[in-house]
């Protein structure tokens, strides 16, 4: 082998890469001794990105397309290496590869319990779980701040940045939010739009870009999910758009009759008594009312007690519940015969 053949070897034409590993996002050229030959072809392929770096400072920025090496198409490394404008000699840089796909389906999740800021509980602890995608935007600053001078920096290695980040952008996040964490958990996709917003600006500074980010499941301590539950069920009763306490009020009453009724022994079994049984009749109905009648004005007085039903009357009542299945046969014969025996004397 000629010298002259030795030394061609050495001299880079083309720069590309082909991306053979998935899952690199950033990629040194492999240069050892060799130097780029000025005219030579640099290749940057969609989803691609490419940088010269001289001496550990950034110089150009190329995007998709096939560049021709000269010192038009490298001014700032042509003034950083002082190169006058008839440079026609091989040279040395580092050129770094950044792959601008976006990744994704990547998960996320909180290994232990984050403590978030509620107007409602003060302090609340909980996990969550979810997906994102995200992308190399911004190959400077992702060199400058994450990836460096490495041969190779890979998807694993910048989430486990990434992951510090999204956990204490979570947290701050929905602390400052003005709804109540309850109403976040109870609507994933509003969870979801109040972190997206801070966590794009906080992934911004590194140089990445946020895609999607969405959560899939929140798992909170005991007593709060018995509460929210509890909420969600009143909700899906009806009735409950104009006050959330009050509907949840309401709901409970409603739901408290049919439990009483189920109980061993029925009504008698758990002590309710001839004037308790009859008010049964007289909660639901104001329970149920009050949830289908329109609302009254704020200024509008209270109306007055009803006065006391006649014994007629309470039966009507009574059979009213056992006809809605409210009251057993044996509730509704004992209690009849009480009130009968009150009527005959």
């Amino acid at each position: 082998m000629g010298l002259g053949s030795f030394i061609k070897k050495q001299f880079i034409d083309v720069l590309q890469w082909n991306e053979e590993v998935d899952g690199v996002l950033a990629w040194r050229y492999p240069m050892q001794d060799q130097e780029i030959q000025n005219g030579g072809v640099l290749v940057v392929r969609e989803s691609q990105m490419a940088v010269f770096v001289n001496e550990g400072q950034i110089a150009d920025v190329f995007g998709p397309g096939t560049h021709k090496l000269t010192t038009q198409t490298l001014p700032v490394l042509t003034n950083l290496k002082n190169w006058d404008k008839l440079f026609d000699s091989p040279f040395k840089s580092d050129v770094y590869y950044f792959s601008t796909r976006v990744q994704t389906g990547r998960k996320w999740g909180t290994p232990q319990p984050i403590t978030i800021r509620d107007k409602d509980f003060d302090m609340v602890r909980v996990r969550a779980f979810g997906m994102y995608s995200y992308r190399v935007a911004d190959p400077r600053l992702f060199f400058k701040e994450i990836s460096g001078t490495r041969e190779a920096y890979t998807r694993d290695e910048v989430e486990e940045q990434l992951r510090g980040i999204l956990m204490a952008t979570m947290a701050s996040s929905l602390g400052s939010a003005q709804v109540p964490f309850l109403d976040m958990a109870a609507n994933q996709a509003l969870m979801a739009q109040q972190v997206k917003g801070d966590l794009a600006t906080a992934f911004g500074r590194y140089g990445i870009g946020l895609d999607e980010f969405n959560v899939a499941s929140v798992s909170l301590p005991e007593e709060l999910q018995a509460a929210l539950d509890e909420r969600i069920s009143a909700g899906m009763k009806g009735g409950m758009s104009a006050d959330k306490m009050a509907g949840f009020t309401k709901y409970q009453a409603a739901t408290a009759i049919p439990l009483a009724a189920q109980n061993e022994g029925g009504m008698a079994g758990i002590g309710v008594g001839l004037g308790a049984g009859v008010q049964l009749g007289q909660v639901m109905g104001q329970a149920l009312g009050a949830s289908l009648a329109p609302q009254a004005a704020p200024a509008a007085a209270a109306p007055a007690a009803p006065a006391e039903d006649s014994i007629e009357a309470r039966l009507e009542k009574l059979k009213g519940l056992l006809d809605k299945g409210l009251i057993t046969a044996t509730d509704y014969d004992s209690t009849k015969a009480e009130l009968l025996k009150k009527l005959l004397g």
